[in-house]
C-alpha cells in the first residue's frame, strides 16, 4: 500500500486513525495494539507471507534486547558482549540473504563463467528495520534501552509511516512518547499540522518527483543500452534524477512525519535543504539526516571515529560511506557512490584541516558561499549518476556524456532562433539535430524551477518551525529563517487553509497510477 494512494488516503487513514483514538479513551495498551496491527496490516498488504518475516525478526530482536538489558544489569559485560555480536550477526546474515545473495552469486557467476541466480525478492523495509532493530540492540547492551513492553516494541518497529522507507527510528525517542497518555488524546491542532505536512509531501512526490521523472529514464536507459548520451541528454537526465529523487524520498518523509503527527507522535526529522549545502559534510548532515545519524553512531564511532589521527579519521569516513553504499544496494554502482562520496567527505575534512593550519578562511572570500554550494551540487550531481546507472559501464558512459566526450549536440528547432550565434556554435563543433533523449524547452523549464524551489524557497519544517512539525534529531541545525528570501510561517487561518487545500487536490488530481517510492527498493 502506497502513501500515494487513494486506498490509503481515504480507508486505510481513517480507519487506523479513528480507531486509535477511539480505543486511546479506554485503554492506552489496546490502542497501542490497534495501531501496530494496522501497521502490519499495512506491510502485509504487499506480500502477506513477509509479514512472518518481519514478525519472527520483532520477535526475536526482543528477546535478544531483554537478554542484553538484563546482562547488563547484572554487569555480566563479557557475556552480553557475545549475545550482541550473535543478536546483530544474525540481523545481518537475514538483511544479507535477501539482499546480497544475487549479488555475490551473480559475480561468482562470472568469475566462473557459469550462470548462478537465485529467486530471492527483496522484502520491502527489511533495510530499515533491521538498522532500527540493531540500534536498539546496541542501546540494550549499553543500558539506554529502558522500555520492554512487547506491544510498544512491536509498533516501535512496525509502525507504519516509517516501516517501509524511514525515517530510522531511535527507540529512545520513540518509546518515551508510547508511554505518554497524552498521544492517546485526539488533538485538532496535530491533526491540522499533520495533515498540511502531508500533502506537501505528497505535492513533492505526485508533481514534481512523478512530473520530473519522464526526463530520466530515455538517457541513462540508451547508456545502459550501449548508446552514448551527448552532453545535453546526460546533464539533462543527471539534473532530472537529482531532483527526482530528492522530492520523492523528501516528500516520502514529510509525509511520514505528517502522518505521524495525525497521530501525536514526532518522527525525527529527514531533510533540510541538501542542496543549498555549501560543502560535502554539511550535505550529509541535511541529506538522510537519520541515516547520517545511525552510521555515525554505531559504524562511524565504532570504527574509532577521529579518536586515532587524522589518516585513521579520513579511512574511517571512507569505510563508513563504502558501507553505506552498499547498504543502499546490492551492485557495484552503489559501492561506487558510497566510496565517491567517502572521498568527497575526507577531501572537504583534509581541506577543511589545511585552511585552518595556513589560517586561511575561503568563507570570508566575496562569493565563496555561492561557488562552495554550486560546486558541491555538481559533485553531488556527479555522484548521482551512479546511484542511477543500471551497471557500471552505463554509469562511465553518461559521465563521457556530462564531459562532453560523446559530442555536443542541440535541439534543430532552437537554430533558427539563434542565428548567427547558432551559425558560430556549428562552426565550433556544434551540432544541431533532432534529438530523442533530451526533452527540449520543457525539460528546462522543469530543471530551473525546481532548481529555484531547492535553493530560494524556505523547506517544509521552516514553513511549519512555530509548530515543531518533527523530532530535532541530535546533531541536526536547522537553517535560520533569515536565510530565505521569503519569511514564510504556516498558521491556522483562510489563507493557509486555500494554500493547503490548493495544495492537496493538486496532490490528488495527479495521481494517476502506480507510482512506487524510490527507497522501497533499500
Amino acid at each position: 500500500m502506497l502513501f500515494n494512494s487513494f486506498p490509503f488516503i481515504f480507508l486505510f487513514l481513517p480507519v487506523v486513525l479513528l480507531g486509535f483514538f477511539l480505543l486511546g479513551g479506554r485503554t492506552h495498551k489496546l490502542a497501542a495494539a490497534w495501531l501496530a496491527a494496522g501497521s502490519i496490516f499495512f506491510y502485509g498488504w504487499w506480500n502477506p507471507a513477509y509479514v512472518i518475516l518481519l514478525l519472527a525478526s520483532i520477535v526475536c530482536n526482543f528477546l535478544f534486547g531483554a537478554k542484553l538489558a538484563r546482562l547488563h544489569a547484572e554487569g555480566r559485560e563479557v557475556q552480553a558482549g557475545r549475545i550482541l555480536v550473535l543478536a546483530v550477526a544474525a540481523n545481518l546474515l537475514l538483511l544479507g540473504y535477501y539482499k546480497y545473495t544475487n549479488f555475490f552469486l551473480a559475480n561468482l557467476g562470472k568469475l566462473a563463467a557459469v550462470p548462478l541466480i537465485a529467486e530471492i525478492v527483496l522484502p520491502l523495509g527489511i533495510s530499515f528495520f533491521t538498522f532500527t532493530q540493531i540500534a536498539f540492540l546496541v542501546d540494550a547492551r549499553r543500558g539506554e534501552a529502558k522500555e520492554y513492553s512487547f506491544v510498544h516494541y512491536c509498533l516501535f518497529v512496525t509502525y507504519f509511516p516509517h516501516l517501509i522507507a524511514g525515517p530510522i527510528l531511535h527507540h529512545g525517542e520513540m518509546m518515551p512518547q508510547f508511554r505518554d497518555s497524552a498521544v492517546y488524546r485526539l488533538k485538532w491542532d496535530n491533526v491540522a499540522v499533520g495533515l498540511t505536512v502531508f500533502l506537501i509531501g505528497l505535492y513533492k512526490k505526485t508533481v514534481l518527483a512523478d512530473g520530473v521523472a519522464e526526463y530520466v529514464a530515455p538517457a541513462f536507459n540508451a547508456a545502459a543500452g550501449g548508446a552514448a548520451p551527448t552532453l545535453l541528454d546526460a546533464w539533462g537526465a543527471a539534473l532530472a534524477y537529482t531532483f527526482q529523487i530528492y522530492f520523492d524520498f523528501s516528500g516520502y518523509s514529510d509525509m511520514a512525519i505528517g502522518l505521524s503527527r495525525m497521530f501525536g507522535i514526532l518522527l525525527p526529522l529527514n531533510f533540510d535543504s541538501p542542496y543549498k549545502a555549501a560543502s560535502i559534510i554539511d550535505f550529509w548532515r541535511r541529506w538522510h539526516i537519520t541515516l547520517s545519524r545511525f552510521l555515525r553512531d554505531y559504524l562511524y564511532f565504532a570504527l574509532g571515529g577521529n579518536r586515532r589521527g587524522a589518516a585513521r579519521r579520513h579511512l574511517n569516513l571512507f569505510l563508513t560511506m563504502l558501507i553505506g553504499g552498499f547498504w543502499h544496494g546490492a551492485g557495484w554502482t552503489f559501492v561506487c557512490w558510497g566510496a565517491l562520496h567517502g572521498v568527497y567527505l575526507a577531501l572537504n575534512h583534509g581541506l577543511r584541516s589545511l585552511c585552518r593550519g595556513l589560517g586561511f578562511a575561503p568563507e570570508r572570500l566575496p562569493g565563496w558561499r555561492h561557488f562552495a554550494r554550486l560546486l558541491t551540487f555538481a559533485g553531488v550531481v556527479v555522484a548521482w549518476v551512479f546511484f542511477r546507472a543500471a551497471d557500471l559501464n552505463a554509469a562511465l558512459v553518461m559521465l563521457k556524456g556530462m564531459a562532453g566526450l560523446n559530442g555536443v549536440v542541440l535541439p534543430e528547432r532552437w537554430l533558427r532562433y539563434w542565428g548567427a550565434f547558432g551559425q558560430w556554435l556549428i562552426e565550433h563543433g556544434v551540432r544541431f539535430a533532432e534529438m530523442n533523449l533530451f526533452g527540449g524547452g520543457g525539460q528546462i523549464n522543469w530543471l530551473w524551477i525546481l532548481l529555484l524551489i531547492c535553493w530560494a524557497l524556505p523547506n517544509t519544517q521552516e514553513v511549519m518551525a512555530a509548530y515543531r512539525p518533527g523530532l530535532v534529531s541530535p546533531g541536526y541545525r536547522p537553517i535560520s529563517q533569515g536565510q530565505s528570501i521569503w519569511n514564510w510561517a504556516w498558521k491556522p487561518g483562510p489563507v493557509w487553509l486555500a494554500i493547503t487545500a490548493g495544495l492537496g487536490i493538486y496532490a490528488l488530481l495527479a495521481i494517476t497510477g502506480f507510482s512506487e517510492f524510490i527507497y522501497f527498493q533499500f
